[in-house]
């Protein structure tokens, strides 16, 4: 029954959350420069014409007006059409959405992988040249452009070496892509028993996951080692290790009550991501749902670029209440 309430009390936030983020995302937008019916029927376009189009769109009403007809939209489901595909936004979006996530959640996946034990060993490593080596990684990953190392990778593994396939999107282009199941090629590949699409997907994966693996390390990995750092200094540690208690169960201790922080900081990366990885995917030509706002944003489409929030929105606050999830489990104090 605690669990329960709890989740309605985070559910209880999640719609107003959601119009807000929707309300700044769609005041911004309409900044953009460019006028949408001007683009859609070109510049020969006659002033009738145009006028035309934008009463159709409903472009000539006050935006307070234009917001409140696409909130009453979205809510039933419907994002609009993108004049550059001629498509519903959703179908466009459900298409490309699983390869920004498959992408991000991979790369995260190695930046956990990277930093967490990088983080664990340089707080143990007190003030040795490991907590330096630490330190001086997490400074160059915070320093370094996620596109300029994507670049840099291409240029040494395949302009260089050419042991890494072209930057050209998620498969080979002689291969055929396996039917749509779920949207990520390694499953639909799988799913479908198709080996040799299986293999070139996980290739054209290697580049972009090393980049933002290596990049999103560097913050878990300096979140890490202040966090167990701290804790292996504070009162309750020294205790259990003037207490005789082995080396190895107070560490798990540490690592345990270290968790919520390292939770966080997961949670905000991995929202982070979904939209910051978009210059990742622009290099790799990887046909994602940033990409995908991208152009929408340079041929003033608006459509493309609220559903992409729409759908980076809803993805975050599930994240989000995940993350609330793993605090009431982890800290009793939020079970009050």
């Amino acid at each position: 029954m605690a669990l329960a309430r709890y989740i309605l009390r985070r559910l209880a936030f999640v719609l107003p959350q959601l119009v807000g983020i929707l309300m700044v995302s769609f005041f911004l937008v309409k900044l953009i420069p460019g006028d949408p019916a001007v683009l859609m029927l070109g510049p020969n376009a006659t002033p009738d014409a145009i006028d035309g189009l934008r009463r159709a769109l409903g472009l000539d009403q006050s935006l307070i007006r234009q917001f409140a007809v696409y909130i009453g939209h979205v809510f039933h489901g419907d994002l609009g059409t993108s004049w550059q595909s001629t498509r519903p936004v959703v179908s466009d979006l459900i298409e490309r959405f699983p390869a920004t996530l498959e992408l991000v959640t991979l790369g995260l996946s190695l930046a956990l992988l990277i930093g967490i034990p990088l983080g664990i060993a340089a707080a143990r490593a007190g003030r040795g040249p490991l907590r330096k080596i630490g330190e001086a990684y997490g400074l160059l990953a915070g320093a370094i452009p996620d596109f300029w190392l994507a670049l840099v990778l291409i240029y040494v593994f395949y302009s260089t070496l050419h042991v890494a396939p072209a930057p050209l999107g998620r498969l080979d282009i002689a291969l055929v892509a396996p039917p749509f199941v779920t949207g990520s090629l390694i499953l639909d590949s799988l799913l479908a028993g198709d080996l040799q699409a299986l293999g070139s997907a996980l290739a054209h994966l290697v580049l972009p996951v090393a980049t933002l693996g290596f990049i999103n390390a560097g913050p878990i990995l300096k979140m890490t080692q202040s966090t167990v750092g701290r804790i292996l200094a504070s009162d309750f540690i020294r205790y259990a290790e003037m207490c005789g208690l082995p080396r190895r169960v107070v560490m798990r201790q540490a690592i345990r009550a270290a968790l919520p922080s390292i939770v966080t900081i997961v949670s905000v990366l991995y929202g982070f991501l979904i939209g910051g990885a978009v210059l990742v995917e622009i290099v790799f030509s990887w046909g994602g749902a940033g990409q995908y706002a991208v152009q929408g944003v340079l041929n003033a489409d608006i459509n493309p670029v609220l559903g992409f929030v729409v759908f980076s929105a809803i993805f975050s606050l599930i994240v989000y209440l995940c993350v609330d999830l793993a605090y009431f489990l982890l800290d009793p104090r939020t079970r009050g």
